[in-house]
């Protein structure tokens, strides 16, 4: 009888756990798709290459259709800004040849096995090289004004400083070029609105420049100059290669003081400088330097509106550091080796993207550094994406993205269906829509 019930007994148990695992195990043909990680929830094959997004083709459209630029394209896209859908403003540093990919040529003089262009691979970088968009003396620690470190390019063949900046509309045409301050720039580096002025006065950081522009909506006047132009330094009134900025409601301005100047600082609403915080790293690539407060290449910035935290892209040390609008150490989380995180992005869920260049990768964290999600793939193929350097978000979610090495910018639009978290957040606007 022992037996009999324990054998009846483990049938019962067999028989239950067939059943359960048949309800919470799907079977080809049955139940509901699984959602897992993909952005569009249910969906069968691919692996989220452009995340939520999808390249919209020809825009911008091409450099040539601008009267007097035939056989002209983009050259290195530095900055992009997205007033609205219908008004983009694009920075670049003068325009390249526009040239088909060539044909493969062997290299016996360079070494065995070595060929250009390589296959699968971008062929042309719009940002390096001593011929490539001016002017040269670009890397961290470069200096603008040493004539070795300049640029040894032809103008005029190998590339023209022209179109620096132009603003494109929503079908990709350029419907203005601002050619007037083309001889004032040096090297335009990031473009803004400030979403807090009700002017819509529109920024240049320019850091070969060493300075910050204001000009008037319509880019017909120069509003006002903060910095001393051309001229490198570490006081109040000297930026040493600035690179981005950020607002918060009141006004208050944050730069990136950048490339070679190793700090933070801060400004009021009429540009009257208050203090800047930051000293020189000792690490590097492989050694970054851990210590709070210490630099090495102030790239990326964002302001967080709510917090008022300020988020640091500390570039040569791989990581963010995070502190509060005074400059008080607050956080830090690394990025993994080899990333290059060369801009932040805050928007209106107060979650922090990085825009990562060596990996190619977009990636969203949570203010306390927790990865949410990434997507992105190096290419030169539309979607794909080549040392991207500035990006913006307008008011339909559309996501734009400035490649310095792709001498492009593109434009993403959010696919149908797509999970709302997997989305960069809208912009957050204080004085205008």
């Amino acid at each position: 009888m022992k037996r009999v019930l324990t054998i009846l007994t483990v049938a019962v148990a067999f028989a239950a756990g067939f059943l359960v695992a048949s309800r919470s195990t799907p079977v080809h043909g049955q139940g509901a798709p699984a959602n897992g990680w993909a952005a569009i929830p249910g969906e069968k094959g691919g692996w989220d290459l452009f995340g939520p997004y999808e390249p919209v083709a020809n825009w911008p459209k091409p450099l040539s259709t601008l009267p007097g630029q035939q056989g002209w394209t983009w050259g290195a896209v530095e900055g992009i800004f997205a007033e609205s859908p219908d008004r983009v403003y694009i920075i670049q540093r003068g325009e390249l040849p526009d040239l088909k990919r060539p044909a493969q040529v062997a290299l016996p003089q360079l070494g065995p096995s070595l060929s250009f262009p390589v296959g699968q691979v971008p062929w042309r970088n719009a940002s390096q090289g001593v011929v490539s968009s001016p002017p040269g003396a670009g890397g961290p620690g470069a200096d603008p004004e040493d004539p070795a470190q300049a640029w040894k390019g032809r103008m005029g063949i190998d590339a023209k400083w022209e179109n620096n900046f132009v603003v494109v509309n929503a079908a990709g045409d350029i419907v203005e070029s601002w050619t007037q301050w083309d001889k004032m720039f040096r090297r335009p580096h990031a473009v803004y609105v400030n979403p807090y002025d009700a002017q819509k006065h529109v920024w240049v950081v320019d850091d070969h420049g060493e300075d910050i522009l204001e000009f008037t909506h319509d880019g017909k006047q120069l509003v006002k100059t903060i910095g001393t132009p051309s001229k490198a330094g570490d006081d109040a009134t000297h930026f040493n290669r600035p690179t981005f900025l950020a607002w918060l409601p009141d006004g208050t301005m944050f730069v990136s003081d950048g490339y070679n100047g190793h700090r933070v600082k801060k400004f009021d609403k009429d540009g009257k400088f208050l203090l800047s915080w930051g000293e020189k790293g000792e690490g590097s690539g492989a050694k970054p330097d851990t210590r709070p407060g210490y630099f090495n290449v102030v790239h990326g910035l964002a302001v967080d509106p709510q917090s008022r935290r300020v988020y640091v892209s500390d570039r040569g040390n791989r990581r963010m550091q995070v502190f509060d609008e005074n400059g008080k150490f607050i956080d830090q989380w690394t990025f993994a080796q080899p990333s290059s995180v060369n801009f932040l992005y805050v928007g209106e869920d107060h979650n922090v993207w990085a825009f990562d260049d060596t990996t190619s990768h977009i990636i969203k964290y949570d203010p306390q550094g927790h990865p949410l999600y990434a997507w992105g793939a190096l290419g030169d193929y539309p979607g794909a994406l080549f040392n991207m350097h500035g990006a913006s978000v307008d008011q339909q979610g559309n996501v734009y993205v400035a490649e310095v090495a792709g001498g492009r910018a593109q434009k993403f639009r959010p696919r149908a269906g797509a999970r709302p978290e997997t989305l960069i957040a809208k912009p957050i606007y204080g004085a205008w829509k």
